[in-house]
């Protein structure tokens, strides 16, 4: 249970820190990785969407148990990044830098699964 809670946690601070950031970066985004931004909604819909899985995961902390099988799509959220940026990146459509946050999301996939497993499947048996 605590391992699952620090992860969570963790994750969710993360987040909190290195995305609303990004509001403030469309024309640096377009600058340093070019052709500028042409759908805003896209990039702005990210960051909001990436914002409010950040709050599910600090829920998820609070309560590992409870929110076990909400889990499974924080991990699905974790890799439909960092799975996309590293086929991306194979590509050479996406840069290095880009291709580091990728794989945070997996490694942080991979916490969100190792957190799962540790978890029994019924909340009642679940250590406090």
């Amino acid at each position: 249970m605590k391992f699952a809670r620090r992860v969570f946690l963790a994750a969710g601070i993360y987040g909190i820190l290195i995305l609303p950031p990004q509001y403030f970066m469309e024309d640096k985004v377009g600058r340093d990785f070019p052709p500028a931004i042409t759908h805003p909604e896209f990039f702005y819909g990210f960051i909001g969407v990436a914002l409010a899985w950040q709050v599910f995961f600090f829920i998820i902390a609070r309560d590992p148990g409870r929110y076990r099988l909400g889990m499974l799509p924080a991990i699905l959220e974790k890799v439909g990044f960092g799975g996309a940026a590293v086929v991306l990146y194979l590509q050479g459509r996406l840069s290095t830098t880009t291709l580091a946050a990728g794989v945070a999301d997996l490694i942080l996939a991979a916490l969100f699964l190792l957190a799962y497993r540790s978890l029994p499947p019924d909340p009642a048996q679940a250590p406090r």
